[in-house]
């Protein structure tokens, strides 16, 4: 993807997005990029404890669109990773606090003046201002869907409504896939998703218990190793343009083999 303004995305709540979001941060930051990543889901902040920052958060985005601090201010470096930064939402407002003019012109300063690479936006839940907010200033955007009906549903939505915006550079990222499940026919398969929404796939990410433990000891799984963290990994390579080839999973059927078939991977 050529897009530096990328919003993370979903539609339907407790999907992983704000996870995808953490992970493709630190990930895009380990392969040389300056990253900053923007929590928009003011009243309801959580992307600060999924990275491990909470205790950190002096500033948050009202307070640098209210103009109570600047923008330098407000932002959190990671310790861990080299040039990773978050933005941190205000627990204490509401999402109308956020003016979706004055967000653009917020994040534009990033780029243009802060010197960021990349902006990853981390989207609020559902369809309504605070989506709206998110997704005003992106160029791209990443849909986070998994392997279920309604979510898949809520997606195919969320993909209408990003190119009403002129959010053209859409890609998904598949997250919480079981190979057996698909295989038995309990779970969608990623053939099903790609066949409902026609948006690409980049990245492919399989049901992991060590997400959960990183998300618990707010350190993102790109900086661990695990099934997860590694597929997070190749996402953001392939985000930056490198061919890198889909794993085989534990079943080679369904959505894999059309992966193969559609990029010559494998």
């Amino acid at each position: 993807m050529n897009a530096k303004v990328i919003v993370v995305t979903s539609g339907k709540g407790g999907v992983g997005k704000t996870t995808t979001t953490a992970n493709m941060g630190a990930a895009l930051a380990k392969l040389g990029e300056k990253v900053v990543v923007i929590d928009v889901d003011v009243g309801l902040r959580n992307l600060d404890v999924v990275m491990g920052l909470e205790s950190r958060v002096v500033f948050d985005l009202i307070d640098v669109i209210e103009g109570k601090c600047r923008l330098s201010q407000a932002l959190i470096r990671d310790k861990r990773v080299e040039n990773l930064f978050l933005l941190p939402a205000s627990q204490t407002r509401d999402k109308d606090a956020l003016n979706p003019e004055i967000f653009k012109a917020a994040v534009r300063t990033l780029i243009d003046e802060e010197g960021f690479d990349r902006v990853l936006i981390d989207s609020p839940a559902g369809i309504e201002s605070g989506f709206k907010t998110a997704a005003a200033p992106a160029e791209g955007a990443l849909v986070v869907v998994n392997p279920e009906v309604s979510s898949v549903r809520d997606a195919d939505r969320i993909i209408g409504l990003l190119e009403a915006q002129q959010v053209r550079d859409i890609r998904l990222v598949i997250n919480r896939l079981r190979p057996k499940m698909v295989a038995s026919g309990n779970m969608l398969s990623e053939a099903d998703i790609l066949e409902i929404l026609g948006v690409k796939p980049i990245g492919i990410v399989p049901e992991d218990e060590g997400i959960l433990v990183s998300t618990n000891v707010g350190e993102p799984a790109v900086l661990g190793k695990t099934k997860a963290g590694g597929a997070f990994m190749d996402t953001a390579r392939r985000l930056r343009g490198e061919d890198v080839p889909y794993p085989k999973l534990e079943e080679d059927r369904g959505f894999m083999a059309v992966l193969r078939r559609l990029f010559g991977a494998g």
